[in-house]
């Protein structure tokens, strides 16, 4: 456990707490057990041990990853069992997938040591959500996405800005220092904002391996798959990230793979809870992914500009903006008559062109312009929909 304790202390000691993620005052750090998950790279790791270092003694809190090698032979509940021993109060795991039935040791570990708080997170959300079930009623789960343009904003450039509601939106209360220009910034951030660690000079390098990890290893070690079906995967991605937006023909993406049309709902559906694309359903069967998949994006901006390089499309990366920041706060789903509907709301993605064409008919519609500084009547700016967490 020396060893354990002396890598959480150098992690500590490094941490930086003048920046944290929405997420932070939203979760009820009071809670016995505590899940988080979200794709690799949104800032996990760095979340539990601001939280420790800001609000915990040390020597009472232990951070811990499940990838190191002490847990080749030792199990998570002999950890648990040798720190309860010795005072230990509150117990973090990252990257708790990486641990074989990690979610049986845990509901032992909830069951046997109730003065023992647990905290865990994972990236591999396929599994982490199989586990859950194991779990019911002891963990509060959380999820995690990548930073909003508000958040880069104020990572980034040191540029703090409240946050806004739909409402707000729509009704034209966005405000940001008036000196500051966003639109240079928006375009920046379209390229490389999405995570934490763009502040890195390898920022393009690190999420290449990020997708091929997850792709290669993440996926693949959840559903039990070869190696050719996870190039499958890769293969899936590809033909996604160029795509203007993807409409998906599963028979014809089938022919293409070589795979059955079943196992590309399966795949697409795996990539989707890895973090790297997103499906937008419709509204039969309700939202939540139980309505018919109408489009197929990437998950953000940053993995089109990675992935399809100059055949990065304007449209595409404008629609993928708008659904990956408002997810957060709505349930997005396809408009029949436009391109998203938000509750009873009508949205309408376009460049500064855009005509009220599609939407002129639509109570309840706007028209959501890149490229423009301010709003009007019901045109809005497509930078503010990253104002809202």
């Amino acid at each position: 456990m020396e060893k354990l304790l002396e890598h959480f202390n150098k992690l500590l000691q490094e941490t930086k707490t003048d920046f944290h993620r929405y997420i932070y005052s939203k979760i009820n750090w009071n809670s016995r057990m505590i899940g988080i998950t979200g794709p690799r790279g949104v800032g996990k790791t760095t979340l539990i041990l601001q939280y420790i270092k800001e609000n915990l003694n040390p020597n009472t809190a232990l951070y811990v990853t499940a990838e190191d090698f002490y847990f080749a032979d030792h199990k998570l509940l002999d950890l648990a069992d040798s720190y309860t021993k010795v005072g230990g109060k509150h117990l973090f795991i990252d990257e708790i997938h990486k641990y074989k039935n990690w979610s049986k040791e845990l509901k032992l570990i909830y069951d046997y040591h109730p003065e023992l708080k647990i905290i865990f997170t994972g990236s591999s959300i396929l599994d982490i959500n199989k586990g859950v079930s194991d779990l019911s009623r002891r963990a509060i789960m959380y999820q995690m996405q990548g930073l909003s343009f508000r958040e880069y904003l104020q990572l980034f450039h040191h540029i703090s800005t409240d946050i806004y509601g739909l409402q707000d939106i729509i009704t034209h209360k966005v405000e940001i220092p008036e000196s500051i220009h966003p639109l240079p910034l928006f375009q920046d951030y379209l390229k490389r904002g999405y995570y934490p660690f763009a502040l890195e000079d390898t920022y393009d390098q690190r999420l290449r391996q990020i997708i091929n990890q997850t792709l290669e290893s993440d996926i693949p070690l959840y559903a039990d798959m070869n190696v050719s079906t996870g190039r499958k995967l890769k293969q899936l991605l590809a033909i996604i990230a160029k795509s203007v937006p993807f409409k998906p023909n599963l028979s014809s993406i089938a022919e293409m793979l070589g795979a059955s049309r079943n196992n590309i709902a399966d795949y697409c559906l795996y990539i989707e809870e890895a973090g790297l694309i997103s499906q937008l359903r419709d509204a039969t069967g309700g939202v939540r992914g139980l309505g018919k998949v109408n489009k197929i994006y990437l998950d953000n901006t940053n993995l089109i500009y990675n992935l399809a390089h100059e055949n990065s499309n304007i449209g595409n990366i404008r629609e993928t903006f708008f659904f990956n920041q408002t997810r957060v706060i709505a349930d997005v789903i396809a408009s029949p008559a436009s391109d998203f509907l938000i509750n009873d709301i009508t949205f309408e993605v376009g460049g500064k062109n855009k005509k009220q064409k599609q939407i002129q008919n639509i109570d309840n519609s706007f028209v959501v312009k890149d490229d423009i500084e301010f709003g009007y009547m019901n045109i809005l700016p497509l930078w503010h929909f990253g104002m809202t967490y």
